[in-house]
């Protein structure tokens, strides 16, 4: 039994070699983990700590680890999905448009509000990576963590730090945001959806911007709007002010 045996394995290896080297694998392989992480989240009263950005990532992290495969290979296949965040980024606009009068209403305070947030969430970041004696390439990695990733690298990038640690640290940020912060806000009192929109956007980009936008449309404009502001003055004024303080 054991050469039958034997050559089904075989087989099966080689039938998952050639469909690793076909990008429907990869990309079959993202859409089904989603899926899985939304069932899940579903399932358990799409409580916020349920975060399906992070089921759906500990899946697939763990489908290559066993399957033995690099995280290039994966990704030359399912890079379709990465194209897609930049039409999806543009079209957070739409709600935005629809919460266009209200936005304007509250415009000076959410500008406020946005500028005031990331700056604290950039020297926090910096603060703990210095009590920490972090190494000054890693200190600059996490001074842009609450802005949405290609932002971010691209501003670690200028400041000295390494882009791929960046994009980790965000995406961490973005989750931990998006899981915990309704839970904060709702400890402290925050009622007001505008409010809440603005603090997550701040601190969640993207991530945090998709969990609004599943629970209320006027949070869901407010976080995107905040995200792109936050995005804005981070990279115009943090490259400056990391100069200026001889980051």
């Amino acid at each position: 039994m054991a050469a039958p045996d034997a050559r089904r394995v075989s087989g099966l290896a080689e039938i998952w070699v050639y469909l690793a080297q076909e990008p429907l694998a990869a990309l079959t392989a993202t859409l089904v983990a989603w899926l899985v992480a939304v069932r899940l989240h579903e399932a358990a009263g799409r409580h916020p700590l349920a975060n399906p950005v992070l089921i759906a990532v500990v899946l697939l992290a763990s489908g290559l680890l066993v399957a033995g495969i690099a995280y290039g290979d994966y990704f030359a296949g399912a890079q379709f999905v990465h194209f897609l965040l930049g039409p999806a980024t543009v079209a957070l606009a739409v709600p935005l448009y629809r919460q266009f009068a209200l936005v304007r209403r509250s415009a000076l305070a959410a500008v406020v509000s946005v500028v005031t947030g990331g700056t604290f969430a950039a020297a926090a970041g910096v603060g703990i990576a210095l009590a920490l004696q972090a190494a000054p390439e890693v200190t600059a990695s996490v001074a842009p963590r609450s802005v949405t990733t290609p932002v971010a690298m691209g501003i670690a990038e200028r400041i000295g730090g390494l882009p791929s640690l960046t994009a980790v640290v965000v995406i961490l940020s973005g989750i931990v945001g998006a899981a915990l912060g309704p839970l904060v806000l709702d400890l402290v009192g925050v009622k007001d959806w505008r409010a809440r929109g603005l603090a997550i956007g701040t601190a969640a980009h993207g991530i945090g911007t998709a969990r609004a936008l599943g629970v209320n449309a006027t949070a869901g404009a407010f976080s995107g709007l905040a995200m792109g502001l936050n995005a804005l003055a981070t990279a115009l004024l943090l490259p400056l002010l990391w100069t200026l303080f001889g980051g």
